[in-house]
């Protein structure tokens, strides 16, 4: 079982900047891949990045993508987003994510592990 714990969230106005974080426990955490999810009022959870155990390997959806950067230290169990340029509508609860074991990262039906959920609020 993957335990996650996140940190990072919080209010910025727009054209800033956050950096969100996630640490993982778990055996063979190197072998997870890892993904960000969030979830906006009257909208339903969305996958917006992901990362594979290979880090060249990620995946952003378009609205987020050329400002987002995922990336992952396996040394310390940690995926991390970079958010640049945020946006009013970045506003949203955002859950850091593991997929199973062989689980593809930008395949959102294969992630497993939920970390509790983070607000980020940008303001115009």
């Amino acid at each position: 079982q993957v335990q996650l714990v996140e940190s990072g969230g919080g209010l910025v106005q727009a054209g800033g900047s956050l950096r969100l974080s996630c640490t993982a426990s778990g055996r063979t955490f190197s072998s997870y891949s890892m993904g960000w999810f969030r979830q906006a009022p009257g909208k339903e959870r969305e996958l917006i990045s992901g990362i594979n155990w290979r880090p060249s390997n990620v995946y952003y959806v378009d609205s987020v993508k050329g400002r987002f950067t995922i990336s992952r230290d396996n040394a310390k169990n940690t995926v991390y987003l970079q958010m640049n340029s945020l946006k009013a509508e970045d506003t949203a609860v955002y859950y850091c994510a593991a997929a199973r074991l062989g689980g593809s990262y930008y395949r959102s039906g294969d992630y497993d592990y939920w970390g509790q959920g983070t607000q980020v609020t940008v303001s115009s």
